[in-house]
């Protein structure tokens, strides 16, 4: 398999192929410096990197909180960052060309599945946030009106199309079938070119960026019909990290902990380190970004009581779905013939104990 889910948290979903991984940054390298004398931790400073899935948004938030206010140095991390490019955040850490990376639970299954080492370390949101939208004015108002109707792909139809059967058939579409074409364009555009009648979304980039632009939308969150929730994004490493440096996981999740529970506690302010860590131009204004943490704090820990634990029940059911809809296969391709192991997909062992 030589592609891999690469999940814009502010777009849709998107596909990379994967031609080749080239060294990007200074792996992790344990012993490289000391820690600052207001640092908690007296050890070795470990150089880390971190594959971006996309370009910087609030799902990244907690991720910049830390790192401005630095919560890493304090924790022995020199944390480096690789930004979005052709090769896949999967594929970097399954080759060891990054440490860490923002992932999906499609992305990790379907990675897995194809015999690339890797688990989730933590959820960055507790729920699953994306929607299929439609413009208000395409009278398109039920889901059971998409059916027969042109869908703007992402480039995945194994993946999106037993999920929309699923929410169609949910709906009340006796025939939930739609007209799939790829498009690398964003959502709200294909909706606007008048060539696509739906798309799929995450609200806390594409929805709020059409409420900011005056573009009304249909809104129909995917989980409300018939489909498992699920993480979505989540910090992912590899095996070898886990067996040859698992202190230095711990001392990475304990700052990142720290960055989302303040993020969480804190948007508006934490949107300002999200906006002052960035690359210079990564946000047209701050309105859009300010109104998209509001959306997205709450879910950072919404229903446990600290951020990043995850369960089994849910690293189980949607890949059970994916599963059972044939949509995982092999390293050559072919479909899988037993249900892959649940629960050696995620870990909570390294995040931080609940205060």
């Amino acid at each position: 398999m030589r592609i891999y889910w690469l999940l814009g948290a502010g777009r849709r979903a998107h596909w990379a192929l994967i031609a080749g991984v080239a060294a990007l940054v200074p792996l992790l390298a344990a012993g490289c410096a000391t820690p600052s004398s207001s640092s908690s931790y007296s050890g070795p400073v470990a150089t880390v990197s971190l594959a971006w899935d996309y370009t910087p948004n609030t799902n990244h938030t907690g991720i910049y909180a830390a790192y401005e206010q630095g919560w890493y140095r304090q924790n022995g991390i020199n944390l480096t960052f690789i930004q979005p490019g052709a090769t896949a955040p999967e594929a970097l850490v399954g080759a060891g060309k990054a440490d860490f990376a923002i992932s999906y639970t499609e992305a990790v299954t379907s990675s897995r599945a194809a015999g690339i080492p890797l688990v989730s370390i933590a959820a960055i949101l507790r729920h699953n946030t994306s929607e299929l939208v439609t413009l208000k004015s395409s009278g398109l108002d039920t889901v059971a009106k998409l059916a027969g109707k042109r869908y703007a792909g992402f480039g995945a139809p194994q993946y999106e199309k037993p999920v929309i059967e699923q929410v169609l058939s949910c709906g009340g579409a006796t025939n939930p079938s739609f007209h799939y074409t790829s498009t690398d364009v964003s959502a709200l555009t294909a909706l606007q070119s008048g060539r696509f009648d739906f798309a799929w979304v995450f609200h806390a980039y594409d929805t709020l960026q059409a409420q900011q632009k005056g573009i009304a939308l249909n809104v129909f969150p995917i989980t409300d019909y018939c489909l498992p929730d699920y993480y979505t994004p989540v910090l992912i490493t590899s095996t070898r990290l886990i067996q040859q440096y698992p202190d230095v996981i711990r001392r990475f999740l304990k700052a990142t902990a720290q960055g989302y529970t303040y993020a969480s506690a804190h948007p508006r302010a934490a949107a300002d380190l999200l906006i002052k860590g960035a690359p210079a131009g990564s946000f047209q204004g701050t309105s859009f970004v300010y109104a998209s943490q509001d959306y997205l704090s709450p879910i950072y820990l919404q229903g446990a009581p600290c951020w990043g634990e995850q369960t089994l029940a849910k690293w189980t059911n949607y890949p059970r779905f994916m599963y059972t809809h044939q949509a995982l296969v092999d390293a050559n391709g072919n479909p899988l013939t037993g249900p892959p192991d649940y629960a050696a997909a995620y870990t909570n062992q390294f995040l931080p104990p609940c205060a």
